[in-house]
């Protein structure tokens, strides 16, 4: 039995010990959870109680944002070693399907998930993983910046899609944790300007922190306006990543990327968008996209280590394990100026 943060049903918490597996095999470590963030779908399963067809119908231990130390390897296990500092990718495929095989593991039908139903997530003193998916944090990445490499990589992921060129000028729609982080990747790889687009002011004055990132308030100005002033009327950026799923966001990342340019679609939107096909033809666009990630937690964890991104701005703040329902509480208010909420063990 093992003390966590456990998703009862559908708005009921409970801090708890609950029985979880804990045999290490061969190639397997153990961690000691240190720092979990609380991401969008563990407060969407919390106050709804599913996600299209993952539904909660048992107790099951949520997170997947996490960072620690490893306490034990396995025998096959050279890459690690007790008292390393770690993250871990939390989406394990098998590795024989022909998805992984091709190298697109996030796609494999049979991947497990943490705090995906029916699997527990990390919310939980320790953990056991794969070696193959742990990877050691540099000295210089604080466990922090580790839980976020997790929601990081769904951006640099988005941003190896776009085959961004040096000084490409782009767009991102939505400056949710997702939106803004796709936006650092962008510039870390090389954009040379990034707009950005959302309703909330707090959320975009979070992200013209940065430079390199131009925040557009959309209920005051029309985005289109923006980069018609940029690019020219008669062109647009390069890239747009949308990141909101937000339905209106689509006619504006038509509108905005220029011929011949990129879309990303990042963002998951409810229900089914429509989409003008006639518009993205006439401009012989490339259409691109994202779900989770795939072979990029290295490229994340080396682009924080070496300064190219900053994520400590991002943490809004910080609370204890046993704060741990009060903060899934205050994830679940939606405060425009909170960006990423963190749980230390």
């Amino acid at each position: 039995m093992a003390q966590a943060l456990v998703l009862e049903k559908k708005g009921e918490l409970s801090l708890r010990e609950i029985a979880l597996p804990t045999g290490i095999g061969p190639d397997d470590v153990r961690i000691a959870i240190h720092t979990v963030g609380i991401c969008g779908s563990d407060v969407h399963y919390y106050t709804h109680g599913a996600i299209g067809p993952f539904v909660v119908r048992e107790p099951m231990v949520l997170g997947h944002e996490a960072s620690g130390t490893v306490t034990e390897v396995g025998q096959n296990v050279r890459s690690l070693k007790v008292g390393d500092r770690v993250c871990m990718e939390p989406g394990i495929p098998d590795p024989q399907s022909r998805s992984s095989l091709l190298g697109q593991y996030n796609v494999d039908p049979a991947v497990r998930f943490w705090a995906t139903p029916p699997v527990h997530g990390c919310l939980t003193p320790s953990v056991v993983h794969p070696a193959a998916f742990t990877f050691k944090l540099p000295d210089n990445v604080s466990f922090a910046e580790g839980a976020m490499v997790e929601p990081l990589a769904v951006g640099v992921h988005a941003a190896v899609k776009a085959a961004l060129k040096p000084g490409d000028v782009c767009l991102v729609t939505g400056c949710g944790p997702i939106g803004i982080m796709t936006a650092l990747a962008a510039l870390a790889s090389g954009a040379g300007q990034v707009f950005i687009t959302d309703l909330a002011p707090a959320k975009l004055a979070i992200a013209g922190q940065y430079d390199g990132v131009t925040p557009v308030n959309v209920r005051e100005t029309k985005v289109r306006d923006v980069i018609d002033t940029a690019c020219g009327a008669d062109w647009g950026v390069d890239v747009v990543f949308e990141a909101s799923g937000f339905s209106g966001a689509y006619d504006d990342a038509l509108a905005c990327v220029r011929p011949g340019g990129t879309i990303v679609f990042v963002g998951m939107p409810v229900q089914k968008v429509p989409f003008d096909i006639v518009a993205a033809q006439a401009k012989e666009i490339r259409m691109e996209t994202v779900f989770r990630y795939a072979n990029v937690y290295e490229r994340a964890i080396r682009l924080i280590s070496a300064g190219k991104i900053d994520l400590k701005p991002l943490v809004s703040e910080t609370f204890s394990f046993d704060q741990g329902i009060s903060a899934f509480e205050r994830a679940a208010e939606a405060r425009p100026d909170d960006v990423k909420l963190q749980i230390v063990l």
